[in-house]
Parts: structure tokens; C-alpha cells; sequence
């Protein structure tokens, strides 16, 4: 019996696809990714019979890879007196110029992630306050939403197989493509 291209050529294809999905998730997905987003920003009026004005705003950190995200810094143009990082992790402050600063955090490991709520009063906006967020690795990802819960492990399993088994057919059909031209 005698096994003909065409065959050879429906065995490989999916064989192929999940060798070429398993290198570039295994590439891609291997690293630490840093995402930040601002939860809440505002100003409260104190009601003591002053005008005084209390400001106030939360950033999230958030590593969403699968590796540790090593040397976080969190940096500010201005960082006010009142600031706290919750949950309470070792961290480093390096001042800087003018009012400038540096939070560093170690290590923040996958699926870990930090708040930092600052308090400060007006002349001073959330706008004025963060700079940056980067790790080793690169920058972080600033999101302006808050993050919601992803679709069931059914429904992303279903897309996966219907990707998978879409990728078959194309690579089938480029190797049934090129072998055609070449004969």
C-alpha cells in the first residue's frame, strides 16, 4: 500500500499547527506582562467649616504573565507624603529631583497584583502624580478600564478548537498550494 501526498500531507498539517502554537505560546506567554489601570480618582470636601479639599486616587499593578516580574518601579513626577501599597510587600523609595520618586518592589510574581492609594491635597491632580511603571522586562501596559471577569473555560476552549482546526485547513491548503506550482 502505498501512501500518497495528499495524505502524508493531512496528517502533517495539524501536527505542524500544534507544534507552531505550542512554540509561539511557549515564546510569547513565558514572560512577565505588567498591566496598570487607575481605580478612582476624587476630591472630598472636608466638613469641618473650612473649604479644605482632600484629594485622593488608587493605581493597581498587576502582573498578568506567567513569569516574576522582577525590579518593579512605580514612578511619580510628584509623590505625596500620604501614600500607601497594599498588600504591604518590602519596597524601596528613591527620591529623586524636585519632588520625584521611585516606589521599587523586588519581585511581584504571576497573577500577583499591588494597590497604591495616595492622598494629597489640591494644586496636586492624579494627572501630576504617576509617571511610569516598569519592570526588568519592559514597560507596563496602561489600561483605562477596570478589568472585568473573562469568558467560561468552556467558550474559550471552544475558540481554541475552532483556531486550531482553522490553522489546519489553511496550512493544508498552502501545502496543497505550493506543491501544485512546484509540480
Amino acid at each position: 500500500m502505498q501512501i500518497g501526498l495528499d495524505a502524508v500531507l493531512k496528517l502533517a498539517s495539524p501536527v505542524l499547527t500544534a507544534l507552531i502554537g505550542w512554540i509561539s505560546k511557549h515564546y510569547f506567554e513565558a514572560r512577565p506582562k505588567l498591566v496598570t489601570y487607575l481605580v478612582h480618582a476624587s476630591a472630598i470636601p472636608l466638613n469641618n467649616g473650612t473649604d479644605t479639599i482632600i484629594n485622593t486616587h488608587s493605581i493597581v499593578v498587576r502582573n498578568v504573565g506567567r513569569r516574576t516580574a522582577t525590579n518593579l518601579r512605580i514612578g511619580h513626577n510628584n509623590l505625596p507624603p500620604s501614600y500607601q501599597v497594599f498588600p504591604a510587600v518590602p519596597y524601596t523609595v528613591t527620591r529623586g529631583p524636585k519632588d520625584s520618586a521611585e516606589i521599587l518592589i523586588p519581585n511581584l510574581v504571576p497573577d500577583e497584583q499591588i494597590l497604591v492609594s495616595y492622598l494629597y491635597f489640591p494644586d496636586l491632580t492624579w494627572h501630576n502624580v504617576n509617571a511610569y511603571t516598569k519592570a526588568d522586562h519592559g514597560f507596563a501596559e496602561v489600561i483605562n478600564i477596570i478589568p472585568s471577569k473573562g469568558p467560561s473555560r468552556i467558550l474559550v476552549a471552544a475558540f481554541w478548537l475552532f483556531a486550531f482546526l482553522g490553522a489546519s485547513a489553511v496550512l493544508y491548503t498552502l501545502a496543497r498550494w505550493a506543491i501544485h506550482l512546484v509540480s
